[in-house]
């Protein structure tokens, strides 16, 4: 039985007291898996298959054609640009099921797989996607990332049936989708810290079984960066396993806390604030890549630094400045969740925080990982600037309702 096989199983007893399962049935990843799919959905006879223009030309068509009849209808998405899994996109979809559908077949990677877990839970049917690229960690997450009014939401909704990869499409995927799902997986050194850290000060929950199967994952995927720049099979094979591993760790969980931080509060900031001014952003796990750097280089700041108490500026006005029709949305989520007027994350002994913080690379290292995968920090620093830069670091924090190292700078640091 192959380590996801058993990860699929569960756990029934767990060291942290709770138990752990994921509702996923079946992960395939190998060669010539588009010819296998007749045999993968078995049973299933009146499929929606949904792709955009690329995903249809990488895997699609292929797929529409062995599975022949079985094909009840298709969704195919025409942009060659970046498509926005917004209202439109979802009603798109929701729109192309047909009445004796019984199965959403995805073929693509995250907005894809977001807009096909969205609606196959909207409408009560199940889901399998065909990953085309291993560019991100939200495979067989329980949440559909969407942008719905101008904002960056997650909502509920429930993981796929299957996961399918066939390694040679993967291999083939453009350098940049690869690059992000390498990124997305080394960001976690950022967001496993940043759950010790909600568990230090606030008594958040906390496995240590999942933080080491996530810790596991970054571990085998840092030294493939030349494998997974150059598209060898082995490599990019290990990668989209180790995502998949990551959406495991979340169903485990029951949120994305063993997958996402800082890091990714700074990467949806970076998406919306491109979205809300028409101004380019990065992929999903480039941002994440990068903004590991700047948490990093703040968690350094702050192990050197003693905390303080300090008059807040009026975040309010700095909210609607920043974010503009999406802003009191997100005004109103942090009004629930008390942040800005809890003192209860105030250190009382701050050498055991100081530790947590310590344990994380440090900045020279994280920009030594951007490098060694191809990318630049200051081609990221250049896109975005210094203003735009700033503001996220004080106020990426607002867009979840997650304790992370930004609101102990923000707070006591800043």
């Amino acid at each position: 039985m192959s380590e996801i096989e058993k990860l699929l199983a569960g756990r029934k007893n767990c060291a942290c007291g709770r138990a752990h399962a994921c509702p996923v049935k079946q992960v395939y990843i190998g060669r010539d898996t588009v010819g296998k799919l007749p045999e993968l959905t078995e049973g299933f006879e009146h499929i929606l298959l949904v792709a955009d223009a690329n995903t249809w030309r990488v895997a699609g068509l292929q797929a529409a054609e062995v599975l022949g009849a079985r094909i009840c209808a298709r969704c195919v998405f025409k942009t060659d640009g970046v498509l926005i899994p917004d209202e439109d996109a979802v009603r798109k979809v929701t729109e192309s099921v047909p009445e004796n559908c019984d199965l959403i077949l995805g073929v693509g990677s995250g907005v894809i797989n977001d807009l096909c877990k969205y609606v196959s839970h909207s409408c009560g049917l199940p889901y399998d996607i065909f990953a085309t690229a291993p560019s991100m960690d939200g495979f067989v997450s329980v949440g559909a990332a969407l942008i719905l009014q101008g904002m960056k939401v997650t909502l509920d909704a429930r993981p796929p049936r299957s996961v399918y990869a066939d390694t040679r499409v993967l291999a083939a995927s453009p350098l940049r989708m690869r690059q992000a799902g390498w990124g997305d997986i080394i960001g976690k050194y950022s967001c496993l810290n940043d759950w010790r850290l909600s568990a230090a000060l606030l008594g958040e929950y906390f496995c240590p079984e999942v933080c080491a199967l996530m810790q596991s994952a970054v571990d085998r995927v840092r030294p493939l960066t030349a494998g997974v720049c150059s598209g060898d099979e082995a490599s990019v094979a290990a990668l989209m396993e180790a995502l998949v591993i990551a959406g495991i760790a979340m169903s485990w969980v029951g949120n994305s806390r063993p997958a996402s931080g800082s890091e990714h509060h700074l990467s949806h900031y970076f998406e919306i604030t491109g979205i809300l001014r028409g101004k380019d952003y990065l992929p999903h796990g480039i941002d994440v890549l990068c903004s590991s750097v700047l948490t990093a280089k703040l968690r350094e700041h702050m192990c050197a630094s003693v905390p303080r108490k300090a008059e807040l500026p009026d975040w309010r006005s700095d909210i609607r400045r920043i974010y503009g029709t999406s802003a009191e949305g997100i005004i109103a989520l942090q009004e629930k969740t008390g942040f800005y007027g809890s003192t209860v994350d105030f250190p009382a002994d701050w050498e055991p925080i100081r530790d947590i913080l310590a344990s994380a690379p440090g900045e020279k290292e994280m920009r030594e990982l951007v490098e060694e995968v191809g990318l630049s920090m200051p081609a990221f620093e250049e896109l975005y600037g210094a203003d735009q830069i700033s503001d996220g670091i004080l106020y990426a924090k607002d867009l979840k309702d997650r304790y992370t190292c930004l609101w102990l700078w923000y707070k006591y640091f800043a």
